[in-house]
């Protein structure tokens, strides 16, 4: 990719997006204004934007996003299974009809957490070449991170103190501590964790039981494991870092709460991109779905039956976010790493000749 890696997280160092990455030079000519595309694979989600530049940014032309479930039982097996490739191909095949329709001269497709583990994943990924012409690219969780905050960094609220940018993802979460002393943010230290709400959900099933105290105790589990795997993260976090301290989460997870926040009747991304949400009512609403049957949670706005077995995990996750990084506020994003995709390849291609 010829770019600098992220920092070891073992050894934090630090460096800097560059403002390249995030607008393009004033002096570029855009080729056109021809269509750009980002395809993000994920454990859970399968997700396209097709965009076209637009000042120093991009307006959408057409978006596709449809739950697939590629990670579903790859924690018990090592392998995706073949009804989950079959979903995945099946929504990769409307994104590849999409990518023609706009005629997208220009486009990136990544795969991350289910790819990267699945001992099938590279057969996978050859398939999917085969019969829909969509290249995916296993990009490993250091891209994954990076991209997640190129993404949606311009929704951190001001402020000097230090900031946690966080990805909840099907398979994996993504912590990312950032500086933005300068205007661009500088990632200091990051974390991929290897719990997410498709893998979570799998190792505490009992999180759906009809038993309330069970269910109780395996909320507790959860949260317990995730703390276990930031352990290493949360001590290298600063010891004192001030009340400036800033939260940025961008999943499924911190908008579907979000939306419950505002007590929405149904999803509506314009008002839930960019909301600064009370961390302490985010903590109560988690716990409260934690509380739930399964059944409640399917009759919950924003939730229904495709998301009430994993927004628990979700919520276990988050608990445990803000348990590492108190901020009072958290920063909703229904963005990240398809727009970070998109700036990347639209910084790139609108540098002067």
């Amino acid at each position: 990719m010829g770019e600098s890696s992220l920092p070891s997280p073992r050894q934090p160092d630090s460096f800097s997006l560059g403002n390249a990455a995030m607008r393009r030079p004033a002096t570029a000519r855009w080729p056109q204004r021809r269509a750009y595309a980002a395809l993000d694979l994920g454990t859970n989600n399968c997700r396209l934007l097709i965009a076209k530049p637009e000042g120093d940014g991009f307006v959408v032309i057409d978006a596709f996003s449809r739950i697939v479930r590629l990670g579903e039982g790859l924690a018990a097996s090592g392998r995706l299974s073949d009804a989950a490739i079959e979903r995945a191909i099946s929504a990769l095949s409307v994104c590849a009809e999409k990518l023609k329709r706009r005629h997208v001269t220009l486009a990136r497709s990544v795969a991350t957490e289910a790819c990267r583990r699945a001992s099938n994943g590279r057969e996978f990924i050859e398939r999917v070449y085969r019969e829909t012409g969509i290249a995916l690219d296993i990009i490993t969780a250091e891209e994954e991170a990076r991209l997640a905050v190129m993404g949606c960094h311009a929704l951190l609220e001001p402020g000097d103190g230090p900031a946690l940018v966080f990805d909840i993802g099907g398979g994996s979460t993504e912590l990312v501590l950032v500086e933005t002393e300068g205007g661009s943010p500088r990632i200091v230290d990051w974390l991929s964790a290897p719990w997410g709400v498709v893998s979570l959900t799998e190792h505490e099933p009992e999180a759906s039981n009809p038993d309330l105290a069970t269910r109780m105790e395996a909320y507790a589990r959860m949260k317990q494991r995730v703390h276990e795997s930031f352990a290493s993260f949360a001590a290298r976090l600063p010891t004192h870092p001030g009340a400036d301290i800033r939260l940025l989460g961008t999943s499924g997870t911190v908008t579907t709460l979000a939306s419950l926040y505002l007590e929405l009747s149904s999803y509506d991304r314009s008002v839930i991109d960019g909301l600064i949400v009370p961390s302490a009512a985010m903590r109560k609403i988690s716990d409260r779905l934690s509380r739930m049957t399964l059944a409640e949670r399917q009759t919950q706005p924003c939730i229904g039956a495709e998301r009430a077995d994993l927004v628990v995990a979700g919520c276990g996750i988050l608990e445990a976010i803000i348990d590492i990084w108190p901020a009072e506020r958290l920063g909703v994003a229904d963005r990240g790493i398809r727009e970070g995709i998109l700036r990347r390849l639209m910084a790139r291609d609108g540098k002067p000749k």
